[in-house]
């Protein structure tokens, strides 16, 4: 079977087994799906979800975040960690969207990646679940899944990235990510995946080689 074809099979697979797969940070517009995404740096949705509550709270426009003050914004999002950066990068952020983007968050990975604390993961979110244009999220649950099933053999995040739209349909492209998010959390764990009940395991680089590796002993 192609690569390519391989990958559709995958798509598919995941379609049925997570058909109400979601990004899972809470948002209710671009600039808060922004500020959470930038805040889940090293740190778990579950616990950016519980911050953004408060944090949102607070400040409602961009206008609120750029005019806060950095330690203000410390104080309430310290549980995520690299709280210091994060927060300076809030205020930046919110501040450039003002000066450069009336205030709007912009729709293309390049005006995106050039606002402070925003890489090419953030980015493809926001274009992905917000402006609806084809995206690949390689968070940690895309790198590992996709080198396990043989997708890519990279663990740079843009690499995997770039490759991705290769294999993958634009118009399935944002939710195959968070189908793997998904998938990575209820079956192929960092530790102990659990191949014997994985829906992807006839098309999975790691279970077949496991499997002719026995086979061939």
């Amino acid at each position: 079977m192609e690569l390519k074809e391989r990958a559709a099979y995958i798509v598919q697979t995941l379609e049925t087994e997570y058909p109400d797969a979601v990004c899972s940070l809470e948002s209710q517009n671009a600039l808060q799906l922004l500020i959470a995404t930038r805040l889940s740096a090293q740190c778990t949705d579950a616990r950016v979800n519980v911050v953004t509550k408060d944090l949102f709270a607070r400040y409602r426009t961009v206008e609120d975040f750029a005019g806060a003050e950095v330690a203000d914004v410390e104080a309430i999002i310290h549980s995520c960690g690299l709280f210091h950066t994060k927060a300076r990068d809030i205020v930046r952020m919110c501040q450039a969207l003002l000066a450069d983007h009336s205030g709007q968050v912009p729709d293309t990975l390049e005006a995106l990646i050039k606002l402070p604390g925003v890489g090419r993961k953030t980015a493809n979110l926001i274009m992905g679940d917000i402006y609806g244009q084809p995206a690949i999220v390689a968070d940690t649950h895309c790198i590992r899944i996709s080198n396990r099933l043989g997708l890519v053999s990279s663990k740079d995040p843009k690499q995997v990235e770039l490759r991705l739209r290769d294999l993958i349909a634009p118009e399935k492209s944002s939710m195959f990510c968070h189908r793997l998010v998904w998938h990575g959390r209820a079956v192929c764990k960092a530790r102990g995946p659990e191949c014997a009940h994985c829906c992807l395991a006839p098309y999975c680089a790691s279970v077949n080689h496991a499997v002719d590796s026995v086979e061939a002993g």
